[in-house]
């Protein structure tokens, strides 16, 4: 490309082109220009994603964790919770949310997404239906995110630039997945961990905006997570919500059979006193 492009700056430059050709010259000059910056940035994508899996630890230590099972806190203006999760190569997920004794379960099993919510009067078990939750869980049942193998998952990756996170300047990502969904992956220009996730859902014809702040990242078995998540609404920070891991364990044995819904419990038989004396 640059060879090439070098020749037709100086063919351009020779005094006795006119009319026409010079015309024709020019906008093939236009063209390799924009197809040049095209590549550039294209490039910058790969370099970029690249640099963020080695800052993790690099793809060998990344693939070298078939499981993982994290506990936390989660705080909001005061409100406490117990959080937890599990999850397992290659999608396998399960989340759950224990308040005063009451905990609420979702999760994906590689088909389909399930939930039992007491909090709402529903112990029994149902699929999940369409809503920014079910997205969130799909999402995060990718075991390795979106950027890893991106292209093989049928996500596109853009790079925009320079941004602003908390007057810091960072390198921003544009991450469209297969099902329409775009992530903003704002990455730390010293470490390139990812510092801030935009994301922007489509549910039901309606376009639900969040943002997730990641920090104080720490190495379990050679790969680095992220112990301080706050996340919520993108433009109501007071709503946001704030998750501090306690722990988080790798290659822990799970099994597939945790993450599918369980049956709902039998109803119960009536009681009569027929024939009773």
């Amino acid at each position: 490309m640059s060879s090439g492009f070098a020749f037709t700056c100086t063919t351009f430059l020779n005094p006795q082109l006119k009319g026409g050709r010079a015309v024709t010259l020019i906008r093939s000059i236009l063209v390799g220009l924009f197809c040049f910056s095209l590549c550039a940035f294209a490039q910058t994508a790969d370099e970029l994603v690249t640099k963020n899996i080695q800052a993790h630890g690099g793809i060998d230590k990344m693939k070298a964790i078939s499981s993982l099972r994290m506990t936390g806190n989660f705080d909001a203006s005061g409100f406490k919770a117990a959080v937890g999760q599990e999850s397992k190569r290659p999608n396998l997920l399960r989340q759950t949310f224990t308040v005063q004794g009451m905990t609420q379960i979702q999760a994906y099993d590689g088909s389909s997404a399930w939930q039992i919510s007491p909090f709402g009067g529903k112990k029994d078990p149902e699929l999940m239906g369409e809503s920014q939750a079910l997205h969130d869980l799909l999402e995060g049942s990718d075991f390795d995110g979106p950027l890893v193998d991106y292209a093989a998952k049928g996500n596109t990756v853009e790079y925009l630039g320079h941004d602003q996170v908390d007057g810091d300047d960072a390198y921003k990502l544009k991450v469209t997945l297969k099902n329409g969904d775009i992530d903003y992956y704002y990455l730390d220009p010293d470490t390139f961990l990812e510092i801030q996730i935009e994301r922007q859902q489509f549910v039901r014809g309606s376009l639900r905006e969040s943002v997730e702040l990641l920090g104080s990242y720490k190495p379990v078995n050679g790969v680095m997570f992220p112990f301080s998540i706050e996340s919520g609404p993108k433009n109501d920070p007071d709503s946001r919500g704030k998750v501090t891991m306690t722990k988080i364990e790798a290659n822990v044995p799970l099994e597939d059979k945790s993450f599918k819904m369980p049956p709902a419990p039998a109803p119960a038989v009536a009681q009569t006193k027929a024939g009773a004396k």
